[in-house]
């Protein structure tokens, strides 16, 4: 690859955070001079996490780049310090054009600002003039259906009607690289779709586009290339395909070192003992029960009840349903232990493997993330009366009971 292909350049990147007490930000002046008043915490209060460590790679310019991996892999640490949101602790990265960025719904935008004056203040930040931002105004207004609501202040619109005015912003204004997080998660299906579109032909048009999503479906119908994350480092680049091959293969080591409840994801003021079924082999529309054992807290809690949500995924990563206790009024005493089950119902899987993950939820505070608690095969018997050929029954994420009927 010649010196002057590339759009984004990234060498030895790493970024590490110090976790502690002593790190702790302050809300008041008053409790910053007492923090410095007071004598200096031993350094062993302290632990560092690497989020990203090591990550090393070269994105031609044009090419269409997803970043996969699983939650708490370093998608996101990856894209912000891409976009210069955040600075990484060690390496260096080398871009080659203007990016224009969309990550989490509420950056980017001043809530007080209207929705006008934000799409001007967006371009100002990326070096646009004010001609450049007027000659793509109406395009932007008309891509994102907003033009009711163009004078409303930002802070009064919904997430969804700030995702929307935020790509059309993002993918017209004219930028060599598109950094994209999983927000278009937001839109309803339509946006959803015509996103797609724009970012695949931005991409047609000779402009780089980095996106980051656990959608892989939509990786796959998007990306011209893959990089798959594991724990903060890089261990596959390469085409879509093979990425995809390459996190499924990861699945196994995943779910073992999930199991131990050091390495997961939360606060641990309550980490679930065990999550099974009674069966690791169902067939499609057979109620699916999931069991859980949950202990009481070992540290008291600031609130004493917490919820459990389950989450069924299929083998892409794609989140089938999610089945939260709050939505049947039930939560848990973390004062007390807790066998639980889920049955879900009337669920027509298509054949396939399936992972469960498991979440003990406060409002404000993760206790347990349980990625690939327990995983499970979906049967090929269906129970359509035809044995017709498999495009039949090969579009769309699950089945459903129907008939057809004629006069």
């Amino acid at each position: 690859m010649g010196l002057s292909d590339f759009a984004v350049k990234a060498e030895n990147i790493g970024k590490t955070y110090r976790l502690g007490v002593s790190n702790a930000s302050h809300s008041t002046l008053a409790e910053a001079v007492l923090s410095r008043l007071r004598p200096h915490r031993a350094s062993q209060e302290f632990t560092r996490f690497d989020a990203l460590d090591d990550i090393s790679f070269e994105i031609p310019a044009g090419e269409a780049l997803g970043i996969v991996g699983r939650n708490g892999a370093g998608k996101s640490t990856l894209l912000k310090i891409l976009t210069r949101v955040t600075a990484p602790t060690r390496g260096r990265i080398e871009f080659r054009g203007r990016m224009g960025s969309l990550l989490e719904v509420g950056t980017g935008f001043h809530p007080e600002l209207t929705g006008r004056e934000n799409i001007f203040l967006n371009g100002a930040l990326l070096g646009m003039t004010r001609a450049e931002i007027l000659r793509q105004f109406d395009a932007i207004v008309d891509f994102s259906g907003m033009e009711r609501f163009l004078d409303t202040p930002v802070k009064r619109y919904s997430s969804g009607m700030y995702v929307r005015l935020a790509f059309s912003v993002a993918a017209h204004l004219e930028t060599e690289i598109l950094a994209i997080d999983e927000v278009l998660a937001v839109g309803d299906a339509d946006f959803q779709r015509r996103s797609l579109d724009k970012m695949r032909q931005a991409a047609q048009e000779g402009r780089t586009v980095l996106y980051v999503s656990h959608m892989l479906q939509t990786v796959k119908t998007l990306c011209t290339s893959a990089i798959l994350l594991e724990r903060g480092r890089l261990t596959h680049h390469g085409s879509v395909d093979s990425t995809l091959q390459a996190y499924t293969a990861s699945f196994d080591r995943y779910a073992q070192d999930q199991a131990d409840p050091a390495n997961r994801q939360g606060s641990g003021g309550v980490r679930f003992d065990r999550v099974w079924m009674d069966d690791d082999h169902v067939s499609s529309g057979d109620a699916i029960v999931v069991h859980f054992d949950a202990p009481a807290a070992t540290t008291g809690l600031d609130v004493s009840d917490y919820w459990v949500s389950v989450h069924i995924l299929d083998d892409q990563g794609t989140i089938i349903v999610q089945c939260d206790s709050r939505l049947n009024g039930l939560t848990f005493s973390s004062r007390e232990r807790h066998t639980g089950s889920l049955e879900i119902k009337n669920l027509w899987l298509k054949p396939g493997t399936y992972s469960v993950d498991a979440f003990a939820v406060q409002a404000t505070n993760l206790l347990d993330v349980w990625d690939a608690a327990w995983r499970f095969e979906v049967m090929p018997d269906l129970r359509y009366s035809s044995s017709a050929t498999t495009d039949a029954t090969s579009a769309g994420v699950v089945l459903s009971d129907f008939r057809y009927e004629v006069e």
